[in-house]
């Protein structure tokens, strides 16, 4: 398969997209466990790495859904970066902060577009320690 320049993120993909996942950040921060296990295409072959844990299957990630509680947190996103490959397929990539660590998140999320709509095939999730940004460096006077 290969696709043209012109087919790399097609606008219309791109908002798409961009919207589906602002929706599943809600559906995330809310704790909608129906809402999260359908952002997820549900198949045998889904796959997602989480920051202690991981999912090899919807009915993994069904399970682990239902052992989770709602966070008691709350998370900001940052640079969140969308890039679609032709009509059917995106990648969604964010940094986030929580609340309650001074850890660093990030995130990748792998989308396809099924006949249902928009559905993660693969997400992985890590948190690292991350250095701050240097000051600025004082102007000369």
């Amino acid at each position: 398969m290969s696709i043209a320049p012109s087919q790399i993120n097609l606008h219309e993909v791109v908002q798409e997209v961009t919207a589906t996942f602002l929706r599943y950040e809600a559906a995330l921060m809310a704790n909608d466990v129906d809402a999260l296990n359908a952002f997820f295409w549900n198949s045998p072959q889904v796959t997602r790495y989480g920051i202690a844990d991981r999912q090899l299957g919807h009915d993994a990630l069904v399970a682990y859904r239902a052992s989770v509680d709602a966070p008691d947190f709350t998370r900001r996103l940052d640079d969140v970066r969308i890039t679609a490959f032709g009509s059917d397929v995106a990648v969604a990539m964010c940094e986030f902060v929580r609340s309650d660590t001074a850890l660093r998140g990030f995130q990748t999320q792998t989308w396809v577009r099924f006949a249902q709509g928009w559905r993660i095939v693969s997400a992985h999730v890590s948190m690292i320690p991350f250095p701050s940004t240097p000051s600025p460096l004082p102007k000369a006077p």
